[in-house]
């Protein structure tokens, strides 16, 4: 009898040591380890994914901006001086007409992104459209009535200005380093244009027109895109039908002489092609805007200066002066130190 529960004692406790809780715990803590390493590696993806689009995403659009903008300038300075079109606002309506019919051809076939549901209020669709087109329409003014120099150097009173709104209306401060970086690409730039400095009264009033509303209209893109979640086409539709009203109205700042204008196939040709241009520029343009900031965007501008100050002497054999193409240089440096900033801060 001993014996007998000896063995049945034996038998129970092996059962009791397979139903171990612990035992059967261990397997399920293995799927819960298993399951939380595959959504750190997912998750870890998904980061570094986003990471890259973070960082990117800006470069392609400020690179996109960059080879329309030069290009558009070329093909500009061609269709005012050799193909004799000298009215740089009726171009800029031209621009703007041609942008708004491709934009209903892609609203047509249903490829423009949908507007956000948070729409903007009729006063702000009309601010944008009178700011926007004081910009654009006074800069093709400015740079008509004053040397390319005098025309930078106004460009680059518009940096302290972003500054200085962005401070007072949203309480944006920046860092000391940046503040370097822009000094030293302001400085730059105007060594390089030194050289071309003409001052004119009344192209001096002009510039100094266009100054503020080309401020306020980079930080309005920037902030309505990045605030309101608006794409750059949503928001192009819905401000170009305004903005070329008010250009329309400021065609009697052009020189006469245009209805006298001779139109052929060659200068239609130039003229549609600067169009096109033309929308790929604002588009870009409203890109950058959206994906880095209105400093970013006038610090863009300068840098298309210096590469075509560089590219006209070392591509064409254009000789602006060694101050001018040490100043570039010196540009350069400090656009480079404002970029890695920027890309440190995104990686942060």
């Amino acid at each position: 009898m001993r014996r007998m529960n000896q063995i049945l004692g034996l038998f129970f406790s092996k059962d009791v040591r397979k139903q171990n809780p612990n035992d059967f715990a261990k397997p399920g803590r293995d799927l819960e380890n298993n399951q939380a390493s595959l959504f750190e590696k997912l998750h870890s993806s998904d980061s570094a994914k986003h990471e890259r689009q973070r960082i990117f995403g800006p470069l392609a659009a400020l690179t996109f901006n960059l080879v329309v903008a030069v290009g558009i300038i070329f093909l500009n300075k061609w269709v005012l001086e050799n193909v004799g079109f000298q009215f740089p606002v009726c171009l800029t309506v031209i621009h703007y007409a041609v942008s708004w019919a491709l934009m209903a051809s892609l609203k047509f076939f249903s490829i423009l992104p949908a507007s956000p549901s948070s729409e903007l209020a009729p006063l702000s669709l009309f601010t944008f459209g009178f700011v926007n087109s004081l910009s654009t329409g006074l800069a093709n003014v400015s740079l008509k009535y004053n040397s390319v120099g005098f025309y930078q150097m106004a460009k680059i009173a518009i940096t302290p200005l972003i500054v200085l709104a962005e401070f007072i209306w949203y309480k944006k401060r920046i860092a000391f380093s940046k503040v370097v970086a822009l000094t030293v690409v302001s400085v730059g730039v105007a060594v390089a244009t030194v050289t071309d400095l003409q001052f004119i009264f009344l192209g001096a009033c002009v510039a100094m027109a266009w100054i503020i509303p080309s401020a306020v209209n980079k930080i309005l893109w920037s902030n309505v895109q990045q605030q309101q979640k608006w794409t750059a086409l949503a928001l192009m539709w819905k401000t170009t039908p305004i903005t070329l009203v008010f250009l329309v109205f400021m065609i009697p700042l052009d020189p006469p002489g245009l209805l006298a204008f001779h139109w052929s196939f060659g200068s239609i040709s130039a003229i549609l092609m600067s169009a096109f241009l033309g929308f790929l520029l604002q588009w870009s343009s409203a890109l950058t805007l959206g994906a880095t900031s209105a400093i970013s965007s006038v610090v863009l501008g300068q840098f298309k200066t210096c590469v075509i100050l560089l590219g006209n002497y070392y591509l064409f054999g254009s000789n602006p002066g060694t101050t001018s193409i040490f100043g570039a240089f010196i540009a350069i440096g400090g656009m480079s130190f404002y970029t890695y900033l920027n890309i440190r801060a995104m990686k942060r």
